[in-house]
């Protein structure tokens, strides 16, 4: 069976129930914590997750390690907590799969803040232009569109790669905004913590796309 591409939408965060979209990279509600977790009961395919990609966003990681406990890598979590599992999936963090806003509450934290609150993750790969939302990370549609143009591409890269393994899928952690663009799909609106499951595909009539799981393109 072909590599699967899940995209989650990452739980509630404390802007989602405030409406204060001035508060920088805020962090997950109580609630939030508590939908991310269910995940860990209600994902049907963490035993097939090889990889986990997620944006840079406080309320993005934060709903990663709630959710995937006992399917990333035990490297990623403090030795004391007995999460994480013994070669376990991979985790990324993208600054690509950033929300789509200039807002400060779309605005990631910096380098060493994210280094102090997330002590075990690699932050290596956010790049020097990284929190401005500048450049390729800025607002404007053409950039967005480009971001999640680079997104679909690393993921055919990953489909080859992963494809003979056991652990083959590939969770996208994102934002409802962004997501719309990595799909293509302007319709697209999970709800917190929700999924959808996708198969990525390049052919001479549709280019580089991701396929809903059932879809029949």
């Amino acid at each position: 069976m072909a590599s699967q591409i899940h995209i989650i939408r990452h739980a509630e965060s404390v802007h989602n129930v405030s409406k204060d979209f001035s508060q920088l990279d805020p962090s997950l509600t109580p609630l939030g914590f508590e939908q991310a977790a269910k995940l860990d009961q209600t994902f049907p395919h963490s035993p097939r997750v090889g990889i986990i990609i997620t944006s840079p966003l406080r309320r993005a990681i934060q709903t990663t390690l709630a959710a995937f406990p006992n399917v990333l890598d035990k490297r990623y979590f403090d030795p004391s907590s007995g999460y994480g599992i013994e070669n376990g999936a991979s985790l990324v963090i993208d600054p690509d799969l950033q929300e789509r806003s200039a807002l400060r509450c779309d605005t990631g934290s910096d380098r060493e803040t994210l280094e102090k609150a997330f002590p075990g993750l690699n932050f290596h790969g956010l790049g020097e232009v990284w929190p401005a939302k500048e450049g390729i990370f800025s607002a404007d549609d053409e950039a967005v569109h480009e971001r999640a143009r680079r997104v679909r591409r690393s993921l055919l890269d990953l489909n080859e790669q992963l494809n003979d393994k056991e652990k083959r899928d590939v969770v996208i952690v994102t934002h409802g905004v962004f997501m719309k663009f990595l799909t293509e799909e302007p319709e697209i609106d999970l709800p917190k913590a929700g999924w959808k499951s996708y198969t990525v595909r390049n052919d001479k009539v549709h280019g580089l796309m991701l396929v809903p799981i059932g879809a029949n393109i």
